[in-house]
């Protein structure tokens, strides 16, 4: 089979974290009941008005000055004319002509490399309403309708499904970390289609194929590689390839054709007569300039550089920004770095999952665990106030009883026991009240060691460090 170059661009579309739609005043809210947050404005009655969404503005210009567009100084709004029995009005009120951000790039990284993508252009639009097909019947729920969504095309760059994939998910990290959309693919506030044609090398774009109904990141990855596949055969056997929209199905993980794919003029845009254009001044790109936070790839970097995280940690801190800023505040606090990352992996990361809370709920008022405590505990546990298995214990109560780590310590009697003089008593003591394990001990047989190590623990009621408590074994039996 001939060797064919892949062009793939990305449609991807992200519900704005606003408390209200794009042009009523009805909630913007994920699973209510049915068809609750509706009313005229967004149901499309005739001879009602919108009213722009100042904060889905704001949110919308964040995401293209994060991603290095050019920001329009007069953006318009455009019908877009076209029937769906999801969009009740028969007409999309979009950005066309003159939308909130052109250009731009961004860094993302797939495999060992840092790959860039650049952005045809970033638009704000109102959504439609969703679909439900159950019992033979079709079904429509509004309330998604009229909801703040932004779409972020890119140019057709990507040359693999595994680059595509890599892209959304560190997409998908960057918009959480900037507090515009909580990516979550399975509610669909982050959604995804794609466009995938080949060519001979040399010969530029080939026919475009729109693949829709991607929910997940992976199946992005899927879709496109199914993709290529057929579009290659149907090339090499003669074939052309059809410009359609194509439906993945993930139960049998092929597409399936949907319909042709629609051009520009076909929607008939015109400028929407009831919204003026929006032309921000000064103050307006000031105050976007200051909600810019620290990108995850570069706060990774810098975390890898700066405190010498491994990779995978760094990863790891900076899937969600509660957790990275929760993790820098505690190093900020005198916490070591290193320690700090392995409690917050596995410790915390358990007792979190254990109790219900989330990572992106760290710092946050309702979890017990602030940066403060978890400084505390581990503080104490570096200076040997306490050892792990004790710690382990103090941090579940500081779930359990939303208390500080030093007053359930010291409640329950966990410090260390005494110093090494009193523990060197302790032992010295367990180990004339089992002279036969001392003679084990001394004849190379390791295994009384663990024997006396939990008599010692049982008389300290589990404060001794067991560290500690080998080294004087070692000693005391040389």
């Amino acid at each position: 089979m001939a060797e064919y170059e892949t062009f793939i661009g990305l449609e991807i579309h992200i519900q704005l974290l606003t408390e209200t739609k794009i042009f009523c005043g009805c909630k913007s809210k994920f699973g209510d009941e049915p068809n609750s947050n509706v009313c005229p404005v967004c149901l499309g009655y005739p001879g009602v008005l919108p009213a722009l969404n100042e904060e889905a503005v704001r949110l919308s210009y964040i995401v293209c000055r994060a991603m290095n567009c050019r920001l329009s100084e007069n953006a318009m709004f455009e019908r877009k004319n076209y029937f769906y029995p999801d969009l009740t009005k028969n007409y999309q009120i979009t950005q066309f002509s003159n939308p909130f951000g052109r250009g731009g790039a961004f860094e993302y990284e797939s495999g060992d490399e840092i790959k860039k993508i650049n952005f045809h252009e970033i638009h704000l639009e109102e959504d439609a309403g969703k679909m439900i097909h159950q019992g033979g019947k079709s079904l429509c729920d509004y309330n998604r309708a009229g909801t703040c969504l932004l779409e972020i095309v890119t140019e057709p760059e990507f040359k693999t499904g595994q680059e595509a994939e890599d892209f959304l998910q560190a997409f998908r990290r960057t918009v959480r970390h900037l507090g515009v959309c909580d990516g979550n693919m399975e509610e669909g506030s982050l959604r995804c289609d794609a466009n995938i044609s080949i060519n001979t090398p040399g010969m530029g774009l080939g026919r475009k194929v729109e693949v829709k109904n991607l929910n997940s990141s992976r199946f992005v990855k899927k879709a496109l590689g199914y993709e290529r596949k057929r579009q290659e055969k149907v090339i090499s056997s003669g074939g052309i390839i059809v410009q359609e929209t194509r439906l993945w199905d993930e139960d049998r993980s092929v597409t399936r054709s949907m319909r042709s794919k629609e051009q520009a003029h076909d929607y008939r845009y015109f400028p929407e007569p009831d919204l003026p254009p929006f032309r921000p001044d000064k103050n307006f790109f000031a105050m976007i300039e200051n909600s810019l936070v620290e990108l995850p790839l570069t706060r990774r970097q810098r975390l890898v550089e700066c405190l010498k995280l491994t990779p995978d940690q760094a990863d790891y801190i900076c899937e969600e920004k509660a957790l990275a800023d929760f993790f820098e505040k505690t190093v900020g606090l005198g916490a070591d770095p290193q320690l700090s990352v392995k409690w917050l992996m596995g410790n915390a990361a358990k007792e979190l999952n254990r109790t219900g809370f989330q990572k992106a709920d760290l710092g946050s008022e309702g979890c017990p665990l602030s940066a403060e405590r978890l400084t505390e505990l581990l503080m104490m546990l570096a200076d040997n106030k306490i050892h792990g298995k004790i710690a382990a214990k103090t941090l579940t109560a500081v779930f359990d009883e939303n208390k500080n780590p030093a007053a359930i310590i010291k409640e329950n009697g966990w410090e260390n026991a005494a110093d090494d003089g009193d523990l060197k008593v302790i032992v010295q003591k367990i180990l004339d009240e089992n002279p036969k394990a001392v003679e084990q001990i001394k004849g190379g047989d390791e295994k009384p060691r663990g024997f006396i190590v939990g008599k010692v623990m049982a008389a300290t009621k589990g404060t001794a460090n067991p560290q500690s408590v080998q080294s004087l074994i070692m000693k005391l039996t040389s």
